[in-house]
């Protein structure tokens, strides 16, 4: 008999649509909040289905798969090799995408500027303003989510710049498709890039200074993926200097951003609390039972699982 822990919320039919993946299977389904699991929870367990914290992981001896409920694994990439770990990847590609499209025409139009002005009872037009038709968007991240942004950008007449980790078959909704290795021949190029780039050594301060410099002056950049992709001390010389028009950032380095840091005073950059994902939408949620679902059916018929994490990539 396998046990099989959940650590995500779930109602009851999405309990049931859970459990019907093994109904002819011996096992036995555990189902406990997050907050509330202790050590004494893992000892037996041998499937885990939700995001149960990284520190209590080596209490479950038993272990073999561990099914996360996010498309970025950074927290779970040095768990031993035998286990198998799979991930939400695709589950999130509306709420971030429209957190994203959303962010775009906020800077473009200037409406942060204008919420600012609103506080303070002031009547002042922004003058430096962009359109996202004719504009060029770069897009550090052409996975699922990016791919989701750039139909959506494509759609209002953008030119959509795809850059991805390795070569792969060009999306329609991309005009132009290019590997890392090819991101300095492009970047100077982009009205707005927009990054949705895992966590890793590999991404850790990415979008550094030298990069950063190779923007197009006035060039806008958003994050959504993970703070530490971009060196927040280089990114504030940037937009002392005036080189950057704005910014948009869902993602930090620390999380929570200090109450006392500069960023949330310049009036060019818009900050979320990593909210771009999350389980906020009920498609989202409704996604990633569905993919767990999926994963549960194959692994108990013994087919591949779905989306298995890369551990070096990180997702």
């Amino acid at each position: 008999m396998k046990k099989i822990l959940v650590t995500m919320r779930l109602d009851e039919r999405q309990k049931n649509f859970l459990e019907a993946q093994a109904e002819n299977f011996s096992c036995e389904f555990f189902y406990k909040k997050r907050e509330d699991l202790r050590e004494e929870d893992f000892f037996d367990v041998n499937w885990i289905i939700g995001a149960p914290p990284p520190e209590l992981l080596p209490a479950a001896k038993n272990l073999e798969w561990l099914q996360i409920i996010f498309a970025g694994a950074d927290s779970y990439l040095d768990l031993p090799p035998e286990i198998i770990l799979t991930n939400a990847s695709g589950a999130y590609d509306t709420a971030v995408s429209e957190h994203m499209l959303a962010m775009t025409l906020i800077l473009a139009r200037g409406f942060n500027k204008y919420a600012r002005q609103q506080e303070k009872h002031l009547w002042r037009r922004v003058r430096e303003i962009i359109s996202i038709e004719g504009s060029t968007i770069l897009i550090l991240g052409a996975g699922n989510i990016g791919t989701a942004y750039a139909q959506k950008v494509k759609a209002l007449g953008a030119k959509v710049i795809g850059i991805t980790r390795r070569k792969k078959i060009k999306p329609e909704c991309f005009d132009e498709f290019y590997t890392v290795d090819e991101l300095d021949k492009v970047i100077g190029r982009a009205d707005i890039v927009a990054m949705i780039l895992p966590g890793g050594e590999k991404t850790n301060h990415f979008m550094d200074a030298a990069k950063l410099s190779k923007l197009k002056r006035g060039a806008f950049l958003i994050n959504v993926g993970r703070g530490n992709a971009i060196d927040l001390e280089a990114l504030k010389n940037f937009l002392r200097n005036g080189h950057l028009s704005g910014v948009a950032l869902d993602v930090t380095e620390p999380e929570p951003l200090p109450n006392d840091d500069e960023l949330w005073d310049f009036d060019n950059v818009i900050i979320t609390p990593h909210c771009a994902g999350g389980l906020y939408l009920p498609q989202t949620r409704n996604a990633i039972v569905k993919i767990c679902a999926e994963n549960l059916r194959r692994k108990i018929s013994g087919e591949p699982l779905k989306n298995l994490v890369d551990r070096v990539a990180g997702y």
